[in-house]
């Protein structure tokens, strides 16, 4: 990486998911530029993320939208964008920024417009070692190691107050689940399963089971609210933070249920182990980073297909049975104490 870039500006990933497995290649580029100035630019709904203590250490951050980005890159007189997206778009706005120095990934016809171009793996690797490879190719030398999300004592006290206001007592034991996902219907696990792991954690665990997510999320959890027992409640949280204060309800759980989704490597970013539910998608580029985690998948000839909704009959996903959910939660229940 060239030493005379003394303002840096990541453009960081669009999707969340994505966004927090570049951490670890993003705090490879600051330790390797500790006297730089290093900018993290990045869509409105995934700003937030670098508003916590992240692993990437971004002196600012910037959020750019639209048509609006080449404006917002201009105004930091950048000498060299790292782009994260492999997007046309990112390589002409940054282009259009008059920035430099522009690397990425060769990918998207966009060669032309880099200065730098780096060829992508050949081999299938996780989406983590993606992104660290990314900027190996530019000479930085990064380990694998993993994302990492803290959140500020200001998140931890507003998630802490939704939860008293939603009536959760301080030491309570709480289980969370994410029943949503952004790519396509899917990637959800069907609601009855969460509702009757939801049901078996409150009965036999003793443990206060809190849904999440965003807006878009809500029939799903009203869904799985639907199907529950009576006399048993969770509390539905989705549709009801931002995504700093659904961080800080994140790191009060001991352990989350979730679909392959940006919750769940948000989640696994801020410590907390997952049981993570694998339909379409490929666990081997997608799962949670880290050993604590459990990914469950339902083994097909048709996985991982890719497609954001089934064709047949959902096999991959409803061949994970509630019980194996419950089960694999009930070890990290028992071995975290």
């Amino acid at each position: 990486m060239t030493s005379e870039a003394r303002r840096l500006v990541l453009r960081a990933p669009n999707w969340l998911g994505d966004a927090v497995l570049a951490l670890p290649a993003m705090a490879a580029v600051r330790r390797a530029r500790p006297d730089a100035a290093i900018a993290v630019a990045a869509i409105p709904a995934v700003v937030p993320l670098f508003r916590e203590d992240t692993s990437a250490r971004a002196d600012e951050v910037i959020p750019v939208d639209g048509r609006g980005e080449p404006a917002a890159l201009r105004a930091g007189r950048f000498d060299a964008a790292l782009l994260f997206p492999n997007s046309f778009r990112s390589a002409l706005s940054a282009r259009r920024a008059g920035i430099p120095e522009r690397w990425g990934y060769a990918a998207s016809l966009r060669s032309p417009l880099l200065t730098r171009a780096v060829r992508r793996p050949r081999r299938r690797v996780h989406q983590t070692v993606y992104y660290l490879e990314l900027v190996r190719g530019l000479g930085v030398e990064a380990d694998e190691t993993l994302p990492c999300v803290r959140v500020t004592p200001s998140t931890a006290a507003r998630a802490g107050a939704l939860l008293e206001e939603a009536g959760v007592a301080p030491d309570a034991t709480l289980v969370g689940f994410a029943p949503g996902a952004a790519y396509g219907y899917a990637k959800r696990w069907p609601p009855p399963r969460v509702a009757a792991v939801i049901a078996r954690l409150s009965r036999e665990r003793g443990v206060v089971c809190v849904l999440g997510g965003a807006e878009a999320d809500r029939p799903a959890g009203r869904e799985i609210e639907s199907a529950l027992p009576p006399d048993v409640r969770a509390v539905n949280l989705i549709g009801r933070t931002d995504l700093r204060v659904f961080a800080g309800v994140l790191a009060r759980l001991r352990a989350l249920v979730s679909n392959d989704s940006g919750a769940m490597h948000l989640a696994a970013a801020v410590g907390v182990p997952v049981t993570a539910v694998f339909g379409p998608t490929d666990e081997r580029v997608t799962a949670p980073a880290g050993s604590h985690h459990d990914v469950l998948r339902h083994q097909v000839f048709c996985r991982p297909c890719m497609l954001r909704e089934c064709p047949i009959d959902h096999r991959c996903m409803t061949g994970v049975t509630a019980e194996a959910v419950f089960d694999a939660v009930s070890r990290r229940l028992e071995a975290r104490p």
